[in-house]
């Protein structure tokens, strides 16, 4: 069989259809939004060595589309993200999630976190950073999207993404990151943390995160609102101390219904403060 290469794999590649083979079973609690008045499906987004494969949700009549950006989780652009993309349609957003680890392979058809893992720490962040970039361009020129109307947020794996972009990219109007890791051993392919990157921070960030979350430490959140003290973005961080990791996830047993519809609504509420 002919070894496909990098280029034209990423050019075939697609959004997943359905729920990550890791996730299986699938939780009764899980929340589905419909596509009524939407445009939403797979699109392809132009970046530097191709096209990436992304998921995209507007309204079906209008234009200047305020834009967010959704970050996927370790899992990728499986059916959880895409049906946030379309929550954020119906309430009048170009909400746009971009495949950011289709160059290192499809996380959706694995069966085990165990197995993505090493695939993700193979994603560097400044090829992140460009897919974002990309992404947002071709919102503008392609979608109706405003670009002085820029929001992100990201969940899990995402979460570290949106503190590390909104620092990259100061056009971001708000930023809202869910219970992404703020501080870790740097790498070459991720050589900075969130906290690493905190002091000189000018775009508000709000962060959710959850108080029983033992993947991300409680001394570490302290440590990153300190840093935030001495920027000048007036970012702030909430915990819920019962939630856990992923709280946000109503597809998995880690769903929690109270703390997450808290988090949605200061979500919106961030966003609408910061004019988006």
């Amino acid at each position: 069989m002919k070894e496909i290469t990098r280029r034209k794999f990423i050019a075939t590649a697609t959004v997943a259809t359905g729920f990550a083979l890791a996730v299986q079973p699938i939780s009764a609690e899980v929340i589905t939004t419909d596509a009524k008045g939407l445009v939403a499906g797979a699109v392809k987004i132009p970046v530097k060595d191709g096209e990436i494969p992304a998921y995209r949700a507007a309204p079906a009549r209008g234009e200047n589309f305020p834009i967010v950006l959704v970050i996927q989780e370790i899992f990728g652009v499986h059916e959880h993200i895409q049906d946030i993309t379309r929550r954020f349609a119906k309430l009048g957003y170009l909400a746009i999630a971009p495949e950011l680890f289709i160059r290192q392979g499809d996380v959706s058809k694995l069966s085990s976190v165990d197995q993505i893992r090493p695939i993700v720490a193979k994603v560097p962040d400044a090829q992140v950073l460009s897919d974002l970039d990309a992404t947002i361009n071709w919102a503008v020129k392609s979608a109706k999207g405003n670009a002085d109307k820029l929001a992100i947020t990201g969940f899990c794996w995402g979460g570290r993404i949106i503190w590390l972009y909104a620092a990259h990219n100061p056009k971001v109007k708000a930023g809202v990151a869910w219970y992404g890791r703020l501080v870790g051993d740097a790498t070459e392919l991720q050589p900075k943390y969130p906290i690493d990157i905190a002091s000189k921070l000018t775009v508000p960030v709000l962060g959710l995160y959850g108080g029983k979350d033992p993947s991300i430490p409680l001394d570490t959140v302290e440590q990153m609102r300190d840093r935030l003290k001495s920027s000048s973005s007036k970012s702030e961080i909430i915990v819920y101390p019962d939630a856990p990791h992923a709280f946000f996830a109503d597809y998995r047993p880690s769903y929690r219904e109270k703390e997450a519809k808290e988090g949605w609504k200061r979500l919106l509420a961030w966003f609408k403060q910061h004019g988006v």
